[in-house]
């Protein structure tokens, strides 16, 4: 080894200053990063009451939506305001609020008895059973489009809410008073006392046969409904498209003392309302798949007689 050469006792101080960070950080000293803490969940708050909104958004357009009663024309089943059903006096009350399923009628058709939500047509909407006035301030009005889709504002003046009375090819009318459906006549327990089952200003007699994919609705409050009877000479005899049906009714939610479902009433349960489905029978697609059944099994036993020959032929 030369003498210039410098020895190696220089390793252990380079270690030494390497490790005196370390030993500052161990000392105490604040680290790089500080622990997550409430200035992370802040930042995530935005994120989080985005993920929600779409979520509620999606869960209004597919799945169910809450709806709010603004008028008093399903009374007593529906309260639609401080001012009661005439029928019952007048008495002070929360508007209601109930859930709308909106994915059923994609999966079936809808049934008589049921109470739906609706957009009204254009003669509906021309004459609304009440108004709704928007706030003209812009933060106002977005608050109030945010409520009333979840149902605690009130709605657009052009959506409306009644109870089937008539499907396609049913043939509903009204004598002495009485409301019938394919000559069935239906006992309405749910109507307010001494409200008229189906006149109230409407001439009567009157008779109106369904067309197909239309409904016939009324409100429960017939005395206080601007249903289908009000738009009988407006073109297609006061009937709306069932394809204009946004969901059903199936439960009030608000106020908890409403708290109830809204089933089907037994009325619209008697057999003798089922006629007018035996009428689609004489379609002429419905026929053909009728006849077509047999003819196939027939075709099919034939084919199979066939088989049998020629393999004991063989």
């Amino acid at each position: 080894m030369h003498p210039s050469e410098p020895t190696h006792p220089a390793e252990p101080e380079t270690a030494g200053s390497a490790a005196e960070p370390v030993d500052a950080a161990d000392d105490g000293a604040a680290p790089a990063t500080p622990p997550p803490g409430k200035t992370s969940f802040w930042k995530e708050l935005p994120f989080l009451v985005l993920i929600a909104l779409v979520l509620a958004l999606l869960i209004k357009t597919f799945l169910v939506q809450a709806f709010y009663i603004p008028s008093a024309s399903m009374e007593n089943t529906l309260q639609g305001g401080p001012v009661g059903a005439p029928a019952a006096g007048p008495t002070h009350h929360p508007y209601d609020r109930v859930l709308v399923n909106k994915l059923i009628y994609r999966i079936r058709d809808i049934h008589r008895g049921e109470i739906v939500v609706f957009k009204g047509p254009k003669s509906w909407q021309e004459q609304p059973e009440f108004v709704s006035h928007a706030p003209s301030n812009p933060v106002a009005r977005f608050f109030h489009d945010i409520g009333s889709a979840i149902g605690v504002a009130a709605p657009s003046s052009k959506d409306f809410i009644k109870r089937v009375i008539g499907v396609g090819g049913d043939t509903v009318r009204c004598t002495n008073d009485q409301l019938y459906v394919n000559n069935v006549r239906l006992v309405e327990p749910y109507l307010p006392r001494s409200v008229h089952e189906c006149t109230d200003g409407f001439q009567a007699p009157w008779s109106v046969t369904v067309p197909k994919g239309r409904l016939w609705v009324m409100g429960d409050n017939r005395s206080g409904s601007a249903d289908s009877r009000a738009h009988f000479f407006d073109g297609n005899h006061g009937t709306i498209p069932a394809s204009d049906v946004i969901g059903r009714a199936f439960v009030v939610v608000w106020p908890p003392s409403d708290w109830k479902t809204l089933p089907v009433p037994g009325t619209f349960h008697q057999k003798g309302l089922a006629a007018a489905m035996s009428a689609a029978t004489s379609d002429p697609l419905v026929l053909g798949f009728v006849g077509a059944v047999p003819l196939t099994v027939l075709r099919r036993r034939v084919s199979y007689r066939r088989r049998l020959r020629r393999l004991s032929a063989g």
